[in-house]
């Protein structure tokens, strides 16, 4: 049992789970094209609170995923910072307006409209990161790369996706059994030492995780070629699944929300929700 889940498939039953790949691929897909135009806070909000309900929907437990809402949540803190280092007036530029909180030193001043844009920025992290993971986790990686294939994807490129899923448990496993045999060796790797020599300790496993990892490649490549894999312009899915009327209700509803989602945006002229215009 490895320590860390990463994004593998977890077969449960859920009214997610009944989904169609495709289905919830296209979902997603509108999603994210909205998240990304979209700057208007309270559709940021909405979308995040329906985030995290088809979270529960899915029945996915936080403690499955607890290792990339934390990855995610590091990189999104780095992210910040950043913005505010390299472009501390970002948020001056894009609202047009300018309520200072303080000023600071040089030109690192601190702006009602800085900390709105990196809300918004957070938001769109906070809105994006469930669905996801929902549908990597509520996917058989087969079905997914059947659901590629069915919106255009060759089929080829399709069966990639797939082997670097399925592949995701097999390298966590390998990790794990080369971390247990150096810690069995006496490497402390435990909470026991400091982070800086875990992160020296560490490395090192990395190689014969490297090597490992290349001869599964090719031997799967090697079978595949065998076979005579990309032969044909076309291939049938064994875990294909055609709509069910409910995952046509569940496109017309993720249609229906991009419409009024990207409506409701652009409404005004602008993408860019700025409540602090009339200060």
């Amino acid at each position: 049992m490895t320590k860390y889940r990463m994004l593998s498939y977890i077969g449960i039953k859920s009214p997610v789970h009944s989904l169609t790949g495709a289905a919830k691929l296209i979902i997603f897909l509108l999603w994210s094209v909205l998240v990304m135009v979209s700057f208007y806070t309270p559709i940021l909000v909405f979308l995040s609170v329906l985030g995290f309900i088809f979270f529960g929907l899915s029945k996915i437990r936080y403690s499955d995923v607890s290792f990339i809402f934390k990855l995610m949540s590091l990189f999104l803190v780095l992210n910040l910072a950043a913005i505010y280092l390299f472009s501390p007036e970002q948020g001056v530029i894009i609202y047009k307006t300018r309520n200072v909180i303080f000023e600071g030193y040089g030109r690192f001043t601190l702006t009602f409209e800085q900390l709105f844009y990196e809300f918004n920025i957070f938001l769109k992290y906070l809105t994006i990161i469930p669905p996801a993971i929902i549908l990597m986790v509520t996917t058989h990686p087969s079905e997914f790369a059947s659901s590629l294939n069915k919106i255009g994807v060759p089929y080829t490129a399709a069966f990639a996706v797939s082997l670097t899923l399925r592949y995701i448990p097999d390298v966590q496993r390998d990790f794990e059994a080369i971390y247990q045999s150096q810690q069995a060796r006496g490497l402390e790797l435990s909470g026991k030492a400091s982070l800086l020599k875990r992160i020296k300790r560490t490395v090192p496993l990395l190689m014969p995780l490297i090597f490992s990892s290349l001869e599964h490649i090719d031997v799967i490549s090697r079978a595949m070629e065998l076979r005579g894999f990309g032969k044909n312009k076309k291939r049938t899915w064994y875990s294909g699944k055609s709509f069910s009327k409910t995952d046509i209700i569940s496109i017309a509803v993720g249609i229906l929300i991009f419409t009024a989602g990207i409506y409701i945006t652009f409404k005004n002229g602008s993408r860019f929700f700025n409540p602090m215009a009339g200060f």
